[in-house]
């Protein structure tokens, strides 16, 4: 074996191993930046009965407040509330859903998205439920007792 036949056995072989950390390093960006990206809300059957499809809207679409004071007052600020009931925010990061019953096991009607704001009618005897109200509907349910902060008035 002469010199040049060992110093291109090292050089391939050193190229082969630059190649494969080189593909092996590629590879693992692809995919661990894939994992770092928080993939979308999912849209259960539940919500897609209920949701109606985006559309495109003009911009302006609220009519006009007749008078300046109307227009400070927000619309769910004239809301009459049962007694004892509150206005709340939901604060789970997922949202939660409103469920026919209190249990776990029980129906889910609809989805309530993060910051939604919902009203408190009453607790649960165990503590762990809440029926709450849809603002300005007449829709009910129970979520987990918890998941929402009142809004100070």
């Amino acid at each position: 074996m002469s010199f040049s036949s060992i110093l291109q056995f090292i050089l391939g072989v050193i190229t082969g191993l630059i190649l494969l950390l080189a593909s092996g390093t590629a590879a693992g960006y692809y995919f661990l930046s894939r994992m770092v990206v928080t993939p979308e809300r999912p849209v259960y059957t539940e919500e897609r009965a209920t949701a109606a499809p985006p559309a495109s809207e003009p911009e302006n679409t609220a009519p006009e407040p007749e008078s300046p004071a109307e227009s400070l007052e927000p619309e769910s600020a004239t809301e009459e509330l049962e007694p004892g009931a509150y206005r709340a925010t939901v604060t789970w990061p997922d949202g939660l859903s409103l469920r026919s019953e209190p249990n776990g096991e029980s129906e889910s009607l609809t989805g309530l998205a993060y910051d939604q704001e919902i009203i408190i009618l009453k607790t649960s005897e165990d503590g762990n439920w809440e029926q709450v109200r849809l603002p300005n509907s007449d829709r009910t349910g129970w979520v987990r007792a918890g998941n929402s902060a009142a809004i100070e008035e």
